[in-house]
């Protein structure tokens, strides 16, 4: 059955919720992304239906960056379908990193589900996720611009996700270069994928810029707010372990303000990190504990807010058509006021 696809911003009056946005973006891509994966090798396809949830119905996750991409497209004047491919090869490249993420950090479930590595083992689990970036380039082959933005994008991540990996070996780490991780890590492929719309919806140099810098500040905010689920977020909720970040001893940007909060809880927190043996239940709420006491936390939520107003005003900056800027900007609250 042919899907109808919306060619034109409908009135203001129209906008959906963020959620209604995100299910609009998966029911559209949904198709197109297991069309794509259809195209994998036959060793590959287990572990990436396992992924994506396909194999029981589990969902292939919330679409928020396919959304970024066909809200971007239409922002600019432009239609959703030029815009489909992008959408797709962006959700790739973000599925790609949380299978290797996985690996990395020794998550054994998420979205409620273990995890691609801990079914089929370490191995095929890596190689699922060159597979998933391998299928991404493809998509974008006949669109060199479009490639060009998505693989700079994947170098920010990949450097990003270098940098987080090195300070988990490190004692010190400044808030400054955290930020930078979480930038490279989350923001680059946040504003690739608004600058990936803007692109393909045929948006001004200016816009597919403003956009960009739209989704990388939406971006980073959301990275502030995943860190916080990453300690104080439920289970039943986020689908990955309680105090996940704190067992890896992660340090994420609550917990590097807190370490550099010079204060007794912030000495003490240091401590348990430099702990050689693993933490344990009460040492791991103990650690929450400390870091919220240390300012970690409030300051986490502060800067949240302070990078959604920035985000905001870049939208702003693009001279988005009204339905889609709206759009845009309860997606960025969504990001940075995220509980899920």
């Amino acid at each position: 059955m042919k899907i109808e696809l919306p060619t034109e911003p409908t009135a203001l009056t129209e906008t959906r919720t963020a959620r209604e946005i995100l299910g609009w973006a998966r029911e559209l891509v949904e198709p197109e992304l297991r069309a794509a994966a259809a195209g994998l090798p036959p060793s590959m396809r287990a572990p990436v239906w396992h992924h994506f949830g396909w194999d029981d119905d589990g969902g292939s996750g919330k679409a928020v960056r396919p959304a970024l991409v066909l809200l971007a497209a239409q922002a600019v004047g432009g239609t959703v379908r030029p815009a489909l491919p992008a959408a797709v090869a962006v959700e790739l490249v973000h599925n790609f990193s949380l299978v290797h993420d996985d690996v990395m950090d020794s998550d054994e479930t998420r979205r409620h589900r273990p995890t691609v590595w801990k079914v089929f083992g370490s191995d095929q689990a890596i190689l699922a996720g060159d597979a998933l970036l391998a299928l991404s380039a493809q998509l974008l082959a006949g669109h060199p611009d479009q490639l060009r933005v998505l693989m700079s994008a994947v170098l920010d991540l990949v450097e990003g996700q270098s940098a987080d990996l090195e300070f988990e070996r490190r004692e010190f780490v400044g808030a400054e270069e955290c930020r930078q991780m979480a930038a490279g890590k989350t923001g680059a492929l946040l504003g690739c994928a608004c600058a990936l719309g803007a692109l393909a919806g045929g948006g001004t140099p200016d816009q597919i810029r403003q956009l960009g810098r739209f989704g990388e500040e939406a971006g980073l905010a959301f990275q502030f707010a995943d860190d916080l689920l990453g300690i104080w977020g439920e289970p039943a909720v986020t689908g990955k372990p309680v105090f996940s970040d704190l067992r890896n001893r992660k340090k994420s940007l609550p917990v590097v303000a807190a370490l550099a909060s010079g204060t007794p809880e912030g000495r003490a927190l240091a401590e348990l990190y430099r702990s050689p043996d693993g933490l344990s239940p009460d040492e791991l709420a103990h650690a929450a504990d400390l870091v919220e006491r240390a300012g970690g936390r409030a300051w986490s939520e502060a800067q949240s807010e302070i990078l959604l107003g920035r985000a905001l005003a870049h939208l702003r900056a693009a001279t988005p058509r009204d339905r889609p800027h709206a759009e845009l900007a309860a997606l960025a609250q969504l990001l940075a006021r995220r509980d899920s």
